[in-house]
């Protein structure tokens, strides 16, 4: 049987999608996936990632995170 884990779990404030991060093991075999579900209402998009491409997301994500936080945002 697969083994998954819950790491997080949180709902996004604007749109409203639930997500959850899960590690997967595979009964198979194989390195541990980073599985990442996304709910929008009754549609779900689920993504399993290796470590590196993990990584790399992250890098990404955190880099824009941290420009965004250092910028002034405009308000409409």
């Amino acid at each position: 049987m697969d083994q998954i884990i819950s790491l997080d779990k949180f709902a996004v404030p604007v749109g409203r999608q639930e997500i959850e991060l899960q590690q997967i093991v595979y009964e198979a075999g194989g390195m541990p996936q980073l599985r990442l579900r996304i709910r929008e209402r009754s549609r779900f998009t689920v993504f399993d990632i290796d470590p590196q491409t993990a990584g790399r997301w992250a890098q990404a994500m955190l880099a824009w995170a941290q420009a965004q936080a250092s910028t002034p945002q405009e308000r409409t």
